[in-house]
């Protein structure tokens, strides 16, 4: 584990995705979660539960896939860096693969894809994209 929860989350996803594995468990914080609420209102997991362990927690995510085991995350990128920070007014947050994917941006009202922070004029921090 690094001193970026993010990255961490979003490379055991991207493995898990690679391996075709059920269900991954990671450290829980409360920015993690709603980033997995993001992706699960987005259909790109199955689901995912907080399980309390009396310390931190942990989050399970069941991914998802296709009837033929396609994979539902093609690619999960990190933007958003701890030496770089990227911030977009909502004219400027970027479309991802022209509205097919999904842009994940902290905002001041909460965790929104692109779509969401656009429509409610709503800037903030790019987290990832999805697609």
């Amino acid at each position: 584990m690094s001193n970026f929860p993010i990255a961490d989350m979003l490379a055991m996803l991207r493995n898990a995705n690679s391996k075709y594995l059920e269900k991954i468990d990671m450290p829980c914080s409360k920015l993690l979660e709603e980033i997995v609420k993001v992706l699960k209102e987005e259909g790109y997991i199955a689901s995912y539960k907080r399980i309390d362990d009396y310390k931190q927690g942990i989050l399970r995510v069941y991914l998802k896939y296709g009837q033929n085991k396609e994979r539902v995350i093609t690619e999960i990128k990190c933007i958003s860096k701890p030496g770089l920070r990227i911030y977009r007014g909502y004219s400027k947050i970027p479309r991802v693969y022209g509205g097919l994917g999904v842009a994940i941006v902290s905002t001041p009202k909460g965790i929104m894809t692109d779509m969401e922070a656009r429509k409610q004029k709503l800037g903030g921090e790019v987290i990832c994209t999805v697609w």
